[in-house]
């Protein structure tokens, strides 16, 4: 007996044809004529089979893993869906991961150019979209990351991107001062701030300048940590606690944001208060985050993707921006801590986790 696999509209996987058609021709065709059908599909090319008419293909570039990247994938999709798009109905996604190994991300770009998907969405720091604009000057890509995408040369400016690019910044890099500063109020005597950083972050050198300036302003001394792997973390704490660091400053990185449950439990280990970037950070367990709502600004790239796919071009869709940004409080860690938070700055909180 010969099985038929359809998607939810009803259409064979393996020839495009409606289950009805497919039954009527199965019927008129001999078994032999019908395997032959098959081989002849397995030599088809790659693009041909996996983009069936009336559903375009876009590709996922994520420098992260997929498990550390779970949410915000499921919001790019929400925010396709928003526009008419859903996977398998009328949309297939091919999902690239270079699981935090930021060298893989050149081949799996090249690999979705050469698919030749409708439209590239980038994520996990700027690595991502600049690998992506780096594969393509065509294809149309749609970024979602926190740094500044005019100094990295991605668009030319916010308003009027220009070329094949546009996305949502969460402008994360240029908050980095602004958390230093929020966490030394928080701790008015702490001298002494480890910054983790990811070596291999296009980022890192330029944030480490703007954060030693920043440092040099308010007196206070910044101390490096690296870790370019999750196998670096012993090791990068090991220096936190031999630098006798009064807080830590997490950097932005797809590495520490999808490792942000080991950070935080290591950063309590050795009783150092720790600041991060979002919410996901501090209800992992971190003392203090100072940033924008990432799952909003995620569901708008794919919002982005859903007009790019109804025929909008890239050039013309503006840079979005956060409009609000949130300083949210663990107690339960500060408690951990045995740090007595003033109430005057606990009232300038957006959100206190209990």
């Amino acid at each position: 007996m010969i099985y038929f696999t359809h998607d939810p509209l009803g259409v064979c996987y393996f020839c495009g044809l409606h289950a009805r058609s497919v039954l009527s021709l199965g019927a008129a065709m001999r078994r032999r004529d019908f395997v032959t059908l098959l081989g002849g599909a397995a030599a088809w090319p790659l693009a041909a089979r996996a983009q069936q008419p009336g559903k375009p293909v876009i590709g996922f570039l994520v420098s992260a893993t997929r498990e550390g990247y779970a949410r915000p994938v499921l919001e790019v999709q929400a925010g396709l869906n928003d526009d008419g798009f859903v996977e398998g109905r009328n949309l297939a996604i091919e999902y690239r991961y270079a699981d935090e190994q930021y060298d893989r991300l050149p081949v799996l770009a090249a690999d979705l150019v050469r698919r030749q998907v409708a439209a590239i969405f980038s994520t996990g720091g700027v690595i991502s979209p600049l690998t992506a604009k780096a594969a393509t000057t065509t294809i149309p890509v749609v970024f979602a990351m926190g740094s500044d995408p005019v100094k990295y040369g991605l668009v030319a400016s916010l308003s009027r991107p220009g070329g094949n690019i546009t996305g949502v910044t969460f402008y994360n890099s240029a908050l980095a001062p602004k958390r230093l500063q929020l966490l030394r109020e928080m701790l008015p005597t702490a001298a002494v701030v480890a910054m983790l950083v990811n070596p291999n972050n296009p980022n890192v050198q330029s944030d480490t300048a703007e954060m030693q300036a920043a440092a040099r302003v308010i007196g206070v001394e910044i101390a490096i940590a690296s870790a370019a792997s999750e196998r670096d973390f012993d090791a990068a704490f090991a220096t936190v606690a031999r630098l006798r660091a009064d807080a830590l400053l997490v950097h932005i990185d797809a590495l520490f944001q999808s490792r942000a449950g080991q950070i935080t439990a290591l950063a309590a280990r050795q009783g150092v208060p720790t600041m991060g970037s979002g919410r996901s950070f501090t209800a992992a367990g971190g003392l203090i985050s100072y940033g924008t709502d990432a799952v909003a600004m995620y569901r708008q790239a794919g919002r982005y993707l859903g007009r790019i796919l109804k025929g909008e071009k890239p050039a013309q869709l503006p840079v979005l921006q956060p409009t609000k940004f949130e300083l949210i409080i663990n107690l339960k860690t500060a408690k951990a801590l045995g740090l007595t938070i003033s109430e005057s700055f606990l009232l300038r909180a957006d959100e206190l986790i209990e």
